[in-house]
Protein backbone atom coordinates (compact mmCIF):
# COMPACT_ATOMS: atom_id res chain seq x y z
CA UNK A 1 0.00 0.00 0.00
CA UNK A 2 2.70 2.55 0.88
CA UNK A 3 4.36 2.05 -2.99
CA UNK A 4 0.49 2.88 -4.31
CA UNK A 5 0.58 5.33 -2.32
CA UNK A 6 4.24 6.89 -3.33
CA UNK A 7 2.97 6.75 -6.91
CA UNK A 8 -0.09 8.22 -6.23
CA UNK A 9 1.61 11.55 -3.89
CA UNK A 10 4.78 11.48 -6.78
CA UNK A 11 1.93 12.03 -9.77
CA UNK A 12 0.53 14.65 -8.08
CA UNK A 13 3.77 16.43 -7.46
CA UNK A 14 3.79 16.38 -3.85
CA UNK A 15 7.17 15.77 -2.20
CA UNK A 16 8.50 13.82 0.60
CA UNK A 17 8.91 14.80 4.08
CA UNK A 18 12.75 13.71 5.96
CA UNK A 19 11.64 10.13 6.35
CA UNK A 20 12.39 6.53 5.97
CA UNK A 21 13.22 5.35 2.30
CA UNK A 22 9.75 3.62 1.21
CA UNK A 23 7.25 5.42 3.04
CA UNK A 24 4.48 7.50 1.50
CA UNK A 25 5.07 10.97 2.40
CA UNK A 26 2.05 10.30 4.76
CA UNK A 27 3.31 11.29 7.80
CA UNK A 28 3.81 14.93 7.27
CA UNK A 29 0.19 15.24 6.17
CA UNK A 30 -1.00 12.65 8.76
CA UNK A 31 -0.01 14.93 11.35
CA UNK A 32 -1.33 18.22 10.37
CA UNK A 33 -4.69 17.05 9.73
CA UNK A 34 -4.23 15.09 13.26
CA UNK A 35 -2.95 18.45 14.66
CA UNK A 36 -5.86 20.71 13.29
CA UNK A 37 -8.49 17.91 14.21
CA UNK A 38 -7.19 18.10 17.57
CA UNK A 39 -7.35 21.60 18.12
CA UNK A 40 -10.32 22.42 16.11
CA UNK A 41 -12.77 19.94 17.09
CA UNK A 42 -11.23 17.62 20.37
CA UNK A 43 -9.58 19.98 22.81
CA UNK A 44 -12.40 23.28 21.90
CA UNK A 45 -15.46 21.02 22.49
CA UNK A 46 -14.37 18.83 25.03
CA UNK A 47 -15.35 17.19 27.62
CA UNK A 48 -16.46 14.66 25.52
CA UNK A 49 -19.62 11.99 27.12
CA UNK A 50 -18.82 8.68 25.46
CA UNK A 51 -16.83 7.30 22.27
CA UNK A 52 -20.42 7.79 19.84
CA UNK A 53 -19.87 11.28 20.67
CA UNK A 54 -16.77 11.56 19.79
CA UNK A 55 -17.45 9.71 16.44
CA UNK A 56 -20.53 12.10 15.37
CA UNK A 57 -18.16 14.96 15.83
CA UNK A 58 -15.32 13.64 13.65
CA UNK A 59 -18.12 12.87 11.37
CA UNK A 60 -19.72 16.44 11.20
CA UNK A 61 -16.07 18.06 11.75
CA UNK A 62 -14.47 15.55 8.27
CA UNK A 63 -17.73 16.80 6.39
CA UNK A 64 -17.01 20.73 7.61
CA UNK A 65 -13.26 20.51 6.93
CA UNK A 66 -13.53 19.21 3.40
CA UNK A 67 -17.16 21.05 2.18
CA UNK A 68 -17.30 24.19 3.72
CA UNK A 69 -14.11 25.11 5.44
CA UNK A 70 -11.83 27.78 2.96
CA UNK A 71 -8.34 26.96 2.87
CA UNK A 72 -6.20 29.82 1.90
CA UNK A 73 -3.78 27.32 -0.27
CA UNK A 74 -6.78 26.33 -2.35
CA UNK A 75 -7.26 29.82 -3.32
CA UNK A 76 -9.82 29.52 -0.33
CA UNK A 77 -12.16 27.29 -1.79
CA UNK A 78 -12.96 24.06 0.43
CA UNK A 79 -10.81 20.82 -0.66
CA UNK A 80 -14.05 19.23 -2.13
CA UNK A 81 -14.56 22.06 -4.72
CA UNK A 82 -11.20 22.37 -5.28
CA UNK A 83 -10.87 18.67 -6.25
CA UNK A 84 -14.02 19.44 -8.49
CA UNK A 85 -12.31 22.19 -10.36
CA UNK A 86 -9.44 20.15 -10.58
CA UNK A 87 -10.89 17.46 -12.77
CA UNK A 88 -12.96 19.35 -14.39
CA UNK A 89 -9.66 20.93 -15.90
CA UNK A 90 -7.82 17.75 -16.11
CA UNK A 91 -10.98 16.12 -18.26
CA UNK A 92 -10.93 19.29 -20.18
CA UNK A 93 -6.98 19.70 -21.13
CA UNK A 94 -7.53 16.13 -21.91
CA UNK A 95 -10.40 16.33 -24.24
CA UNK A 96 -8.18 19.17 -26.28
CA UNK A 97 -5.15 17.37 -26.36
CA UNK A 98 -6.82 13.82 -27.54
CA UNK A 99 -6.68 13.46 -31.56
CA UNK A 100 -9.68 13.63 -33.35
CA UNK A 101 -10.27 10.71 -35.77
CA UNK A 102 -11.36 11.14 -39.48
Amino acid sequence: MSVAYTERLAEIGARPSIGSIGDSYDNSLAESVNGLYKTELIRRQGPWRNVEHVELATLAWVEWFNTRRLHSELGDIPPAEFESLYYARTRAQAKTQTPTRT
